[in-house]
């Protein structure tokens, strides 16, 4: 009778130190045991703790060779997704970093775009500034060089520069002509200014320089009888 209850103490003891051991081992690898029942398929069971469908790897851990084939009672291990989850972790942050880098990198070729843009527009209006300062000097200068105290100068500089027949030249045709007098007139021929050009009846100083060099690129030097 004491060799029975010490048989079954003994018994009851080292199955409590294997449960132990069991216990210890499950949560030390996080793994579950999962015992099959009446109706169960690997599908379902790998759905249930995983909500997958890859039996193939469940029955693969348990060493089944036939998927479709599990008994009532059958012990199941059910490893868990840790490793999976740990490598699914760092993809995800390697993922998020790459994104936060493009991120970056856009907004610092979006910075440069946007500065050589600024640039590009700050250069071109000072160009288009300094082009109309210069014609506005250019249209001052030329509306303002003409004062009625330097007539002779004024005339044979624009005479001369546009239509590359020396100043003496034209000094000479004018004085012929007009005496230098722009607002003289022949009564016979209706002549007028200081080239006594026919194809005008008055106007400026300028006007009349105007209408020369018209005349001139149409009948060169033979409009005043010169050849």
């Amino acid at each position: 009778m004491k060799l029975k209850n010490f048989t079954k103490y003994t018994v009851a003891f080292l199955s409590a130190i294997a449960l132990g051991t069991v216990a210890l081992t499950t949560a030390a690898s996080a793994d579950e045991t999962y015992t099959v029942k009446s109706g169960d398929t690997l599908s379902e069971i790998e759905y249930n703790f995983k909500k997958d469908s890859n039996y193939q790897q469940l029955a693969k851990d348990n060493n089944i060779a036939n998927a479709n084939l599990i008994y009532v009672g059958q012990q199941l291990l059910i490893k868990t997704d840790s490793d999976n989850s740990a490598a699914s972790t760092k993809q995800t942050q390697a993922t998020q970093s790459a994104n936060t880098a493009n991120t970056q990198s856009n907004q610092n070729v979006q910075s440069t775009q946007s500065s050589q843009n600024t640039q590009s527009y700050k250069s071109v209006a000072s160009t288009q500034q300094k082009a109309a300062a210069k014609t506005q000097s250019t249209s001052t200068s030329s509306s303002a060089s003409y004062t009625g105290s330097n007539l002779k100068s004024y005339v044979l500089s624009q005479m001369s520069s546009r239509t590359n027949v020396p100043a003496s030249t034209w000094n000479a045709i004018i004085q012929r002509e007009s005496n230098w007098q722009p607002s003289v007139r022949n009564s016979s021929s209706g002549a007028y200014g200081l080239f006594q050009n026919m194809h005008i009846s008055g106007g400026s100083v300028q006007q009349q320089v105007d209408a020369a060099v018209s005349l001139y690129k149409v009948q060169g030097m033979g409009a005043w009888a010169l050849n």
